[in-house]
């Protein structure tokens, strides 16, 4: 049995949520007592603020057990101190609670509670639907033990929202034990591991040696070098901090070059089912040296399904660079967005770097100042070259993470795309 309630209070929180449902062990008589209430105070991720508001749960137990039985207990959500705030919409499967019901009276213990990830789509300012949570308990003592609700976490898109008491719980249920006769006793209880944001991964990025193309006799196809960029993304949640190798390719067409722009080593983790066209990236290549602007690179939309915990790799961004100017002109990897269920995550280069130089003739409508975009996108006139600040984006004056933190940004691997958050990890080799 499921029960939902109706969720009330601030939209400033992320998620505030709880769980549950009436799950029991074999052969025992489940019992139910009322449903207990308490004031709650939730801590969502950083950039939410806080809500306190009231949490209601029922916890279902069997009535009666012997010393020795090993006992299943459910914990149901009824009400909720917020709903989902109206910044993202919550894909299907995409929400899962866990949290702790304690145990009191003949024996002592906590007992880990969790839910699986099964949940319906949660529009923006919905009320928030959780899956029933279980635990188990191995009875040690004859007696009555009492069970009591306690703190809680939601994992909501690889985010975590704490919530917990702010005054004395209620006890929600009672076991009462009997002796069964037996040796003495050990406690045993459950240890179901909580759901955990994935290990973030932080980077400094080192300059690499810059590819030139000569433009020889008969040389079409200019390899870039793979360099390390630090990006400080904006996203629906809050600042992120993240560090990807990139590599920019060129072909000769012509009196101008098709660019492919590739994501060595990092791909997404999805930790929801992402349905097919949702994601769209692209990039501003920054033009340096005898050049000036930038050229515009995309990808394509995801043609499948992603299925939650696979992961999602970039695909190569391609484009059409025209010269504007003659000489020795410089490419960096510049500004990358990336759309997705109706969001939209803006990662701006903290320091880049040159992946490819090439010996450049001017050509008619070229670039020189302004842009040079397949996809009409706009740009912004960029100066110099090298491999410490290819493009005119400000250097920050250090290469660590205290950079990033000086800036106000949040350190870490974490990038919202859409509606979910992936994180940025070394999956596959350099391509």
């Amino acid at each position: 049995m499921r029960r939902t309630g109706t969720a009330a209070g601030s939209t400033g929180a992320l998620l505030v949520l709880g769980a549950a449902g009436i799950l029991l062990g074999p052969a025992v008589t489940p019992a139910r007592a009322a449903d207990v209430a308490y004031a709650t105070h939730c801590v969502p991720p950083a950039g939410i603020d806080p809500v306190d508001g009231t949490t209601e749960v029922g916890i279902t137990a069997p009535a009666t057990a012997k010393v020795g039985d090993t006992v299943t207990v459910g914990w149901t959500f009824v009400r909720a101190a917020s709903r989902n705030p109206d910044i993202i919409d919550l894909p299907a499967n995409s929400v899962q609670p866990s949290g702790v019901l304690k145990a009191a009276g003949a024996q002592s213990a906590d007992i880990a509670m969790r839910g699986p990830r099964e949940n319906p789509a949660i529009p923006k300012g919905g009320a928030m639907v959780l899956s029933a949570m279980k635990g188990t308990l191995k009875l040690t003592a004859a007696g009555e033990v009492t069970l009591t609700p306690d703190a809680y976490t939601v994992n909501a898109m690889s985010t975590n929202t704490e919530c917990a008491p702010r005054e004395t719980v209620p006890k929600a249920a009672t076991i009462r034990v009997t002796a069964d006769g037996g040796g003495t006793p050990t406690t045993t209880p459950s240890t179901t591991p909580s759901d955990t944001a994935t290990p973030t991964r932080t980077a400094t990025a080192t300059a690499t040696p810059t590819a030139t193309a000569t433009g020889g006799t008969g040389q079409t196809d200019f390899p870039g070098k793979e360099v390390q960029i630090p990006y400080a993304c904006k996203t629906p949640i809050g600042d992120k901090s993240a560090t990807s190798p990139v590599r920019i390719d060129a072909r000769k067409d012509g009196g101008g070059y098709a660019l492919t722009v590739k994501f060595g080593k990092s791909v997404m983790d999805s930790p929801a089912e992402i349905p097919k066209g949702s994601v769209k990236p692209s990039m501003e290549v920054v033009l340096g040296g005898a050049d000036k602007g930038t050229v515009h690179v995309e990808g394509p939309e995801n043609a499948g399904p992603i299925k939650a915990g696979a992961p999602i790799e970039i695909p190569d961004l391609t484009g059409t660079y025209k010269p504007g100017a003659d000489g020795s002109s410089t490419l960096s990897p510049g500004v990358l967005t990336v759309k997705a269920l109706g969001t939209t995550t803006t990662c701006t280069p903290v320091r880049t770097a040159v992946s490819l130089t090439l010996d450049t003739t001017r050509q008619p409508g070229g670039a020189a100042g302004g842009t040079s975009a397949s996809g009409g996108s706009s740009g912004t006139a960029a100066t110099g070259g090298g491999d410490g600040g290819a493009g005119g984006l400000a250097e920050t004056g250090a290469g660590d993470h205290g950079a990033l933190r000086a800036l106000g940004l949040v350190a870490g691997t974490a990038v919202l795309l859409g509606a979910a958050v992936f994180t940025l990890m070394p999956r596959r080799g350099t391509r």
